[in-house]
């Protein structure tokens, strides 16, 4: 198979030297050159001339042009190093990238799947307390307790808005416009949005936010971003009558927005892994409740928007997140 395939590549270069043999014999024979031996010997030593060089190029490019001839049964196959030109070898190295990049694609693309299987599947079993919840509470003989399906149903809401912008991360380019935000109209939409949260864990907001502060941002994704770092700070917030302080402060170009709760804090174990997927660590172990993938999803938006994320917590005292818009 080797042997057609390089007599196939290379039947137009014996033929060209043929033809060039034979327009020079005709050149010497229109100029008056007769003698028939020397043409014949032109023509023999031309012949064993092509012969010798396509028999070393076959030679040297034998075991290349068996390897691509057979079908490799395996990647190591396809990629072992058998070329002896410069142009084969170079091939070859094109080759070696090019399988290191399609491996790197799709240990990418797997670490997507497997991070998107994961959380579905952790989700669907936290979405079953809230269910629950609503099945016992219709089974009841006693009136519907509307205030308790409010929450449950703000529960399955919160769990499937997370999902949705989880599906969306892997095309968040295409579902990304930056423009003018008016920071404090976005954190207040965002407090309303979870005052039912604020109410049922008896726990109240404070907003230090002049009304001229604008940053350039996405304002879907940034109301999500804040969402999280909300609700996370009424959620670790066991004790009633304590405050979720909002606070932004503009220095030289940046915008620094900072959300700070009096709640239980995160240890210092847990504080540089709580924004790595499925993390729930110690606090998330105690509500039972945690997916660990609020603050991951957070810091991936945070990072393709160009903002910067930053925690501070201490143990008993409380939680600061600063988000720094330039």
């Amino acid at each position: 198979m080797g042997l057609k395939l390089f007599i196939r590549e290379h039947l137009s270069f014996v033929l060209f030297e043929v033809l060039l043999v034979l327009f020079i014999l005709s050149l010497y024979w229109l100029d008056g050159f007769r003698n028939m031996s020397t043409a014949i010997y032109t023509m023999i030593i031309s012949i064993i001339l092509i012969i010798s060089f396509l028999g070393l190029r076959y030679f040297r490019r034998q075991s290349y042009l068996n390897k691509i001839t057979y079908l490799p049964q395996t990647m190591e196959d396809a990629l072992q190093k058998n070329a002896k030109s410069s142009e084969h070898c170079q091939t070859e190295s094109y080759l070696q990238e090019l399988y290191r990049v399609y491996q790197h694609e799709v240990q990418v693309l797997y670490a997507s799947q497997n991070r998107q299987e994961k959380f579905l599947n952790q989700w669907i079993h936290q979405m079953k307390t809230p269910v629950s919840v609503l099945e016992l509470l219709l089974q009841e003989d006693e009136p519907l307790d509307k205030k308790s399906v409010q929450e449950e149903v703000d529960r399955i809401k919160r769990g499937l808005e997370m999902v949705l912008m989880n599906a969306r991360l892997d095309r968040f380019e295409d579902d990304m416009q930056i423009e003018q935000v008016c920071l404090k109209h976005i954190v207040n939409a965002t407090i309303n949005e979870n005052k039912r949260l604020f109410i049922t864990n008896r726990v109240f907001p404070e907003t230090q936010i002049d009304e001229d502060l604008i940053v350039a941002s996405d304002s879907k994704w940034l109301k999500f971003i804040l969402g999280q770092f909300i609700t996370n700070a009424v959620k670790y917030t066991f004790e009633q009558n304590k405050r979720i302080i909002v606070a932004a402060t503009k220095d030289n170009s940046a915008v620094k927005l900072t959300i700070r709760d009096e709640g239980i804090g995160i240890p210092k174990s847990d504080l540089t892994r709580v924004t790595k997927a499925f993390f729930t660590g110690e606090n998330g172990r105690k509500t039972g409740e945690s997916t660990g993938m609020g603050l991951y999803l957070a810091s991936e938006i945070c990072e393709k928007l160009g903002h910067q994320f930053e925690i501070e917590s201490e143990v008993g005292v409380g939680t600061t997140i600063t988000l720094t818009f330039q």
